[in-house]
């Protein structure tokens, strides 16, 4: 058994969370917080068995699609201004990142 974790931007946690739904996936959906651009994340939690974690992995990579976004940077807070930029910036952003760990038990009561 594994447990999977996905962190997804919003904008594709609607799109994984019916393709998990459709395939039988059994997931668990928390609201998260990028470090970085400080934006909206989702983190799925998605327990499967050993075979079938490569298929997971392909509905994570069809459905996570990586973008170009523009955003603006945040300023820093009691840090060096000198290499702060103040306009917008192109980077990119979406796609996933993705931890399969082992399990030793799993309960379902």
């Amino acid at each position: 058994m594994k447990l999977i974790v996905a962190v997804v931007q919003d904008q594709d946690s609607n799109r994984l969370s019916n393709a998990l739904t459709k395939a039988k996936f059994r997931a668990t959906k928390l609201a998260s917080t990028g470090g970085f651009l400080r934006s909206g994340n989702t983190t799925f939690l998605i327990g499967t068995d050993d075979s079938l974690v490569a298929s997971a992995l392909e509905l994570i990579r069809d459905n996570c699609r990586a973008r170009e976004q523009m955003v603006a940077p945040v300023s820093p807070m009691g840090g060096n201004a000198d290499s702060y930029i103040p306009y917008p910036v192109e980077v990119e952003v979406g796609g996933a990142t993705v931890f399969v760990l082992p399990i030793e038990q799993f309960h379902h009561f």
